[in-house]
């Protein structure tokens, strides 16, 4: 009997299938999408209906022929891509792809083996709205990105981006950095009175703010008003004039979305919204868990929902109870409320299993793996766990005509806090936020207090802060801008392009970012408006929900854009780069060097230019030209001209040339023999993951460029992708760029052979940047 095949997207999920599914089923992987629309071309006929034309990836070429092999023998080919709409996408490529009439789609929102099989029980048909959706999103992005990137090489400069998110994301950057411009400090003052009830059986001093006189909030604008405050308070008494006790209960927050996994993670963790997603990605595939096989640790991680089933929450009361006590499950299994229109497919991101704690998980574990996962784990159970609760005491202190309030809290049980607690953004302090509220003493209505100190203070309003990656994904959650998925590549493209900068972590945008921001909202204000791009993801849902049509959303956008992109060709200014003049002084003339900008990376150059040439490095020193090697001549002769030939290294390795050169420009290619030694090979600046070493780059017989290990033969290590300069955040090894017959793919791979880590490289300047998703 025929195997049934089941096509997953990547090789880790195949690993894991492969752990709990019988001999009866064959488990391949396509590497994610193998169609897509070209790189080189707009790949849209906007004339005919915005009909995309699809291409199959280069690197996809020998997957998909595996895949045909497999599908052609197989009992039931079931399409097991990501339970989303470019899971959707991918699933309705390979049935075109390989002609699978009768193809099964099959979805599970954890790999594990009871959910694996419960989908195998219910197939059905590739959601054609889905794939109508995923393809507007992806048409309209194409459109955006091929048409406004173009724009900005001919009036900006050549390298940059633009994007139907990409860009509004950047704007948001922006808007708060002019926010913190135009803001002007104001002054104010705080009067804290430092307190102890009399009699003292035991000193208890607590702090109490000034907040009134006569019995109506004061405010003190400058030192002059604190100082009077402080004159009417000399030999004032103290007295509690009322006192309010009250209980509060305080609810756990809910399990994880993806956007708030991110922010959690940047915030606790220290995590990019990369690093999370990648981690997450991760154990959503599976661990190998020793004697339990490979596992995966959490649902799904890509959701706007914080639903939970019914099963994993009984689970999680029954183990609440047993560790913590019955007091701690609530009486009623926690609802929560998914906020705005978020597509409710899955549930929130959770353990699998709720009994697999991070400590007996642990071994198995990277560190970042473990931090994501306990993170995960200690959410969810908390969010199914009974509300803490506190008593709170308000206290109203009188002096004269002024009124001083304390507020104390204490906890009274713990519940959820005892698990976890969410944290906070780092806002602007109010005066408030200096102490907080602790026990305060025993205290009754009409007992005096003894004054131990009176403390004025300065304070000066503060501008808004500017983005974290945690604030950042939270103001695009609120807004709706875009998807939850997309935002890290976002990020990341927008650092990449120089647009903006990272300082502490806070993103503060560049002159490029505000030049090339200013440009487009001026001549794109709608692309560039931050309502109408949220109405737009609204517009795109719909078409999944069959509530609007693909069609009509691309011709009611494009025919607008359009008619702006026309006139932007004709109208925009062409703007000349913003030279920025530094304490450097020309060596030759004593002019002021200025920091400019090249394809190649930021350089000094004189301000006198042109008729000054000058140019230093970023840092002030002189550019160091590559000393030329002296030449070697051999004691072979040039076959035509009878002149000895020297030994010359070119773009495609060690050569035999003619000292006869420019007359004679023969050229002997060498078998190894003729080239530099190993030992002068050109490093590539990475270090072998295997025994420490160089990785140098090297020549095939037949001329092919690879990168190896300068301590061959003693040490094995050899990659065709040349190295990039960072490590894998999966296994830690060398990542470099793919090529294939010589040329670059557009990916980025490990050098690792048993990782699966692989992401897009940034676009050739010369080759429009992909859509923004």
């Amino acid at each position: 009997m025929a195997k049934n095949l089941i096509i997953v997207e990547s090789p880790a999920k195949t690993k894991t299938l492969r752990s709990f599914l019988g001999a009866g089923y064959r488990v391949e992987a396509s590497m994610g999408h193998v169609r897509d629309l070209p790189r080189k071309t707009l790949g849209v006929d906007v004339d005919r209906g915005f009909a995309p034309r699809y291409v199959t990836i280069p690197e996809r070429r020998d997957a998909l022929r595996k895949l045909k092999d497999a599908a052609s023998g197989a009992g039931h080919v079931y399409l097991a891509s990501d339970p989303d709409r470019e899971g959707e996408a991918i699933a309705f490529h390979l049935a075109e792809a390989l002609g699978l009439a009768d193809a099964r789609r099959i979805e599970f929102n954890e790999i594990t083996r009871s959910a694996v099989l419960a989908a195998l029980e219910h197939p059905r048909a590739v959601d054609t709205l889905r794939v109508d959706a995923q393809e507007a999103r992806r048409v309209l992005d194409r459109l955006v990105g091929y048409s406004l990137s173009p724009l900005l090489w001919k009036k900006v400069r050549t390298g940059l981006s633009a994007g139907r998110v990409q860009s509004v994301v950047l704007r948001l950057i922006c808007d708060r950095e002019r926010e913190i411009l135009a803001f002007v400090p104001e002054e104010y003052w705080s009067l804290t009175a430092s307190l102890t009830p009399r009699p003292p059986a035991e000193r208890f001093p607590f702090k109490a703010k000034l907040t009134q006189r006569d019995q109506r909030k004061i405010t003190l604008k400058t030192q002059a008003d604190a100082d009077a405050v402080l004159a009417e308070l000399a030999g004032a008494a103290y007295r509690v004039a009322a006192l309010k006790q009250r209980e509060q209960r305080r609810n756990p927050n809910a399990p994880f979305t993806t956007s708030t996994l991110q922010q959690e993670a940047s915030r606790k963790l220290g995590f990019s919204n990369r690093r999370t997603m990648q981690v997450a990605q991760q154990l959503y595939e599976g661990i190998d868990l020793g004697p339990d096989g490979t596992v995966g640790l959490i649902t799904y991680m890509r959701s706007d929902s914080v639903r939970v089933a019914s099963e994993a929450q009984a689970g999680a009361r029954s183990f609440i109870k047993d560790r913590f006590g019955e007091a701690y499950v609530p009486r009623t299994p926690p609802v929560y409320k998914t906020k705005g229109p978020a597509q409710d497919a899955h549930e929130a991101v959770r353990p699998t299993a709720v009994q697999r704690t991070p400590e007996s998980v642990a071994s198995f574990l990277k560190p970042e793996q473990l931090k994501l996962y306990r993170l995960i784990w200690e959410r969810f159970v908390a969010s199914q766990m009974a509300p803490a609760v506190l008593d709170v005491t308000t206290v109203d202190i009188s002096a004269g005509r002024f009124t001083f309030r304390a507020t104390g809290s204490v906890v009274k049980f713990d519940g959820f806090m005892r698990v976890y607690t969410e944290s906070r953004d780092t806002q602007v302090k109010s005066p408030d936020d200096d102490e907080e509220a602790g026990a305060l003493p025993a205290l009754t209505v009409g007992q005096d207090l003894d004054l131990i100190e009176l403390l004025p203070k300065q304070h000066f309003t503060e501008p808004p802060p500017r983005y974290t990656e945690a604030t950042l994904v939270k103001a695009l959650d609120e807004k709706g801008i875009g998807r939850p998925s997309t935002w890290a590549t976002f990020i990341a493209t927008i650092l990449e392009r120089g647009y903006a900068v990272l300082e502490e972590r806070k993103f503060k945008p560049t002159n490029l970012g505000f030049t090339v921001t200013d440009l487009l909202i001026l001549h794109f204000p709608d692309v560039m408006d931050v309502d109408f791009t949220s109405t737009l993801e609204t517009r795109l849902d719909d078409i999944e929900e069959g509530q609007a049509e693909k069609l009509a959303i691309l011709a009611g956008f494009w025919g607008p854009f359009k008619e702006a992109l026309d006139r932007a060709h004709e109208q925009m200014e062409r703007v000349k780069p913003v030279a920025v003049e530094t304490d450097h002084v020309c060596p030759k003339c004593g002019r002021k060097m200025v920091l400019r900008q090249s394809e190649h990376g930021p350089f000094l150059g004189c301000s006198g230019f042109p008729k000054c040439k000058t140019v230093l490095n970023e840092d002030g020193t002189p550019v160091q030209k590559p000393a030329r090697a002296p030449v070697q001549v051999t004691d072979k002769v040039c076959p035509k001209c009878g002149k000895p030939l020297a030994e010359r290294t070119g773009k495609y390795g060690p050569f035999l040339g003619c000292t006869g050169y420019p007359k004679c420009k023969t050229i002997v290619r060498t078998e190894g023999s003729g080239g530099p030694a190993p030992a002068q090979a050109e490093s590539t600046g990475v270090k072998c993951p295997k025994d420490g070493g160089d990785v140098v780059a090297k020549r095939s017989r037949r001329g092919a460029a690879f990168y190896g290990c300068a301590n061959y033969p003693a040490c094995d290590f050899v990659t065709w992708h040349k190295p990039i300069g960072r490590e894998c955040p999966s296994c830690g090894w060398p990542l470099g760029e793919q090529s294939f017959r010589g040329r670059k793919t557009g990916m980025i791979k490990c050098a690792n052979a048993d990782c699966d880590f692989q992401e897009r490289a940034e676009p050739a300047p010369d080759t429009p940047p992909e859509g923004d998703e």
